[in-house]
C-alpha cells in the first residue's frame, strides 16, 4: 500500500470511527464493563445482593464463609487492543479484508477511549508479539495506532493468541480492559491463558471473519492457499460433501469459541466483513457478558 492510499484509508476510518464513538458509545463507555477503571481496595464479608463474581475464593476458603472483593474507582481507565495481524487477516472477498474491518473497529474503540480522556494502547501479534504501543491519550496517538494497523506486516508465519495475552498480562500491571480482535484461526490452546488473564483484567473478544470462511461458494474447482502455511490445494466447491465438511468445520469452530468465552465469563461477539459491526459492538458495551 503506497502512502497516498494509506492516508485515504486512514482518513475514511477516522471520520467513521469518530462519528460512531461520539454518537453510539458516549455515556455507555464508563459503565460498560464490570471491573473497568476499578482497583482493588479490600475484602469484606458477603452481603445479600453482592455480585457473586466478586467473591474472593481464597479468603472464603480460609475463613469458611464468603468474602467479596471491594473496589474503588480510578480516575483514569486504560484499554489495550490486542490486534491479530497474522497473514490470514489479509483475506477478503466482500468489499474489504478482515484487516480493514479490524482497523475500523479498533478505531471506534480508540476514539471512544480518548473522548473519555482515558488511555489506549495496542499489542500487534501473529505467533509472536510484533509491536507494542504503550497506552496514551490524544488524537495523534490514535492516528498512529490506525496507521500501524493498516500498514504493519507480520514477521511471524502463524497465529498464537496466548502469546499476546501473556504479554498483555505481564506488561500491564494495573487492571485494565483488554479487547481481543482476531479471526481466531488459531490451532494453539489459549484457554488456560484466558483464565489467568481474566482473573486480573476485564477481557472482551470480537471475531472478524469473511463470509466465505463460513460458507464455501459453489463455483466449481477452486485453488486455495493457506495464508499462514503457504499450503496450496484444489477443492471442488460444487461437491455437496465438500461444502458440508467446510460448513461443519466452521460451525464447530463457532461453537467452541462461544463455549470457551462463556466458560470464563468473557464478553464475545462475532461479525463478518459484510455486516454492520456497530450493533455487535454496542451489545458488548451494554451487555458485556454472554
Amino acid at each position: 500500500m503506497d502512502t497516498q492510499e494509506l492516508l485515504k484509508r486512514l482518513r475514511r476510518i477516522e471520520i467513521k470511527s469518530s462519528r460512531l464513538s461520539e454518537d453510539i458509545f458516549s455515556g455507555a463507555y464508563r459503565s460498560a464493563f464490570k471491573g473497568r477503571g476499578m482497583s482493588f481496595s479490600e475484602v469484606r464479608e458477603y452481603q445479600p445482593g453482592d455480585d457473586v463474581r466478586d467473591i474472593d475464593w481464597n479468603v472464603t476458603a480460609r475463613y469458611a464463609r464468603p468474602y467479596v472483593k471491594v473496589y474503588e474507582e480510578e480516575r483514569e481507565l486504560t484499554m489495550i487492543l490486542l490486534v491479530d495481524i497474522s497473514r490470514s487477516e489479509h483475506f477478503g472477498t466482500v468489499g474489504m479484508t478482515k484487516r480493514q474491518r479490524v482497523a475500523e473497529i479498533a478505531g471506534t474503540l480508540a476514539f471512544s477511549t480518548i473522548k473519555n480522556n482515558d488511555n489506549v494502547g495496542v499489542i500487534f501479534y501473529s505467533d509472536r508479539v510484533e509491536k507494542y504501543i504503550p497506552p496514551s491519550k490524544g488524537h495523534k496517538h490514535v492516528l498512529t495506532i490506525l496507521s500501524e494497523i493498516l500498514s504493519i506486516e507480520p514477521e511471524g508465519s502463524g497465529t498464537d493468541i496466548s502469546v499476546a495475552l501473556r504479554f498483555a498480562h505481564n506488561v500491564q500491571r494495573k487492571s485494565c480492559t483488554l479487547f481481543l480482535l482476531s479471526d481466531f484461526i488459531d490451532g494453539s490452546d489459549y484457554a488456560k491463558t484466558l483464565a489467568v488473564v481474566r482473573n486480573k483484567h476485564d477481557l472482551l473478544a470480537m471475531q472478524v471473519y469473511d463470509p466465505h470462511e463460513a460458507e464455501l461458494p459453489m463455483v466449481g474447482l477452486l485453488r486455495v492457499k493457506d495464508a499462514e502455511t503457504g499450503e496450496v490445494r484444489m477443492i471442488d466447491s460444487s461437491s455437496k460433501s465438500v461444502r458440508k465438511q467446510y460448513r461443519d468445520y466452521w460451525q464447530e469452530l463457532t461453537v467452541k469459541l462461544r463455549e470457551t468465552f462463556s466458560k470464563y465469563n468473557i464478553g464475545y461477539a462475532s461479525v463478518s466483513t459484510s455486516e454492520d459491526y456497530v450493533p455487535r459492538l454496542q451489545r458488548l458495551f451494554t451487555h458485556p457478558r454472554i
